[in-house]
């Protein structure tokens, strides 16, 4: 049995999740591992529905094995979150990692990944930076002059430049990076092109009570907001003193003095972040930090591998996946399974559990959402 893994979110799983892994199993793998982020995502936010719905529409649209990705690397940047769902792959034993791209032409972006890895490479970057360019400026105008304006060209795609960062990860592990061209419309879009539209769209449709069932097969029966934590954010990076915001993941170069002042003259996140970006801190990063802030995830966190693996969905051939991991613990009765585990490994844990009830705050309709402890395995 050929196996391949994603690392996903799914927020929601929509039709072009759909055209990915049918793509997958008709020409790549037998069997579709998703390593999906959890209740908080990489954009810095709250996901739209919780990790259990979203497993099960993985599961019934072609997925065989849905694992949590640990919520310290789902909500941290795209270097650390690589890496964490890389080593969920690898333990699971994966063949590939499959990942949409902007561009599918693999050798490009192996290119780009191989530069990264060059220390001349990097103090280049770091040269452009103190000359004034933000990171992605500097990026861009390194990577041209080393290697040529094409490839500099692909970083503008943001699942090119998420697949760069899986390819530095996949390194020394034996399985084979498979890039596949997305189609319909852009990463964040609110084009629509036939029956595909973006997950920010189809997002921005439920929130608003609109029609989204062209775009996706899954039905929201209720909606999480990040502004319904907003109070509770707030509160938390209040407390925090200027050393304990500088131990933050991604926190450096002073920023921590910044958030310190900022979240006490900010009464919304709205006035949080713009009282914080500028040209050198993307919006998409201040919002991880501040929801590091809010799950208590310090700079320690993101010093090791993932611990466990989490199931939250699959099918037959999924268990075949799971009976022949011998690499990591599984948790799959948390109930039971939780006390099996390594003390490092329920500090890390414990974070999900942390997420899942701070998420449950984030829905204003209170629908029953299930416990760690009591969620049951999804199964087909």
């Amino acid at each position: 049995m050929t196996v391949a893994a994603v690392i996903c979110e799914f927020n929601p799983f929509h039709n072009g999740h759909k055209y990915l892994i049918d793509k997958i199993k008709s020409e790549y793998a037998d069997c579709v591992i998703a390593i999906m982020s959890g209740s908080f995502v990489q954009r810095g936010d709250v996901a739209i529905v919780d990790k259990y719905e979203r497993a099960k529409a993985a599961l019934q649209n072609g997925c065989d094995l849905v694992v949590e990705l640990p919520t310290v690397y789902a909500v941290s940047s795209a270097e650390f979150f690589s890496k964490g769902g890389v080593s969920i792959a690898k333990a699971l034993n994966a063949d590939m990692l499959c990942f949409g791209a902007e561009n599918d032409n693999i050798s490009i972006l192996k290119d780009i990944a191989d530069a990264f890895s060059n220390e001349h490479f990097i103090f280049a970057i770091k040269e452009q930076m103190e000359n004034g360019d933000y990171y992605a400026k500097a990026v861009s105008t390194i990577v041209s002059k080393h290697l040529s304006k094409e490839h500099a060209d692909i970083l503008n795609g943001a699942n090119n430049t998420l697949g760069i960062e899986y390819i530095k990860a996949l390194k020394n592990t034996g399985i084979r990076p498979v890039a596949i061209k997305r189609t319909g419309v852009s990463h964040d879009s609110s084009d629509t092109s036939d029956d595909i539209a973006s997950a920010t769209h189809i997002r921005s449709l439920i929130k608003e009570n609109k029609s989204y069932e062209d775009f996706t097969k899954f039905n929201a029966k209720y909606h999480a907001d990040i502004k319904n934590l907003e109070t509770a954010i707030l509160y938390k990076l209040r407390l925090l003193s200027k050393e304990q915001i500088e131990n933050l993941p991604d926190v450096n170069e002073g920023l921590h003095n910044r958030i310190f002042d900022a979240c006490r003259k900010s009464n919304s996140l709205e006035e949080l972040y713009d009282n914080l970006k500028t040209k050198r801190y993307t919006l998409a990063r201040l919002r991880r930090i501040v929801i590091c802030a809010l799950l208590d995830i310090t700079k320690e966190y993101l010093a090791n591998d993932a611990k466990y693996i989490r199931v939250l969905a699959m099918n037959d051939s999924g268990a075949r996946v799971i009976k022949n991991c011998n690499k990591l613990p599984i948790v799959a009765k948390v109930k039971s399974d939780y006390n099996k585990l390594t003390e490092d490994a329920k500090v890390q844990f414990d974070v999900d559990v942390r997420a899942s009830e701070v998420f449950s705050l984030a829905v204003k309709d209170k629908p029953n959402i299930q416990n760690d402890f009591c969620a049951q395995i999804i199964k087909q």
